[in-house]
């Protein structure tokens, strides 16, 4: 099966599986407390990294050098913010560990370790042969 079909099929049930198991612990008054405090945080805290990170990718501009990690981080972030968005226990969890720059170092460095080009020690040219035409000549390509 498709992962991202499964994802959006396993995550509302794991999501509804959590607020009940929750809401009957601590109530269903705490529970949506609890899931608008998150959010509120999450999403402050969501505006703080980011402008960290836009601070961060400007110094790079500034030195001259490509802003790449400030880039897929200001991603992770913008992803992280709509997960806290998303009412539920399960994608605060995972929009707190995006969010936090520590944990994001921690996933982009298994993710990098995935996606990582393994080096062939194969030649990078092709072998060919040439020839000058002149104007006058006849030769047209």
């Amino acid at each position: 099966m498709n992962p991202i079909l499964l994802s959006i099929l396993l995550v509302p049930v794991i999501e509804i599986y959590l607020l009940i198991k929750i809401g009957s612990q601590i109530g269903a008054i705490t529970t949506i407390l609890l899931i608008f405090t998150t959010a509120i945080v999450g999403i402050y805290y969501a505006k703080y990294e980011g402008l960290n990170t836009l601070r961060s990718g400007f110094i790079q501009l500034s030195k001259n050098e490509p802003p790449t990690y400030e880039m897929i981080s200001g991603a992770a972030i913008a992803f992280a913010a709509l997960l806290l968005i998303i009412p539920g226990f399960a994608t605060d969890i995972l929009g707190f560990l995006l969010i936090f720059p520590i944990s994001r170092r921690f996933f982009f460095s298994i993710l990098s370790n995935k996606f990582k080009h393994k080096e062939t020690k194969k030649n990078n040219f092709i072998d060919g042969d040439f020839e000058d035409i002149e104007d006058d000549d006849d030769r047209k390509i």
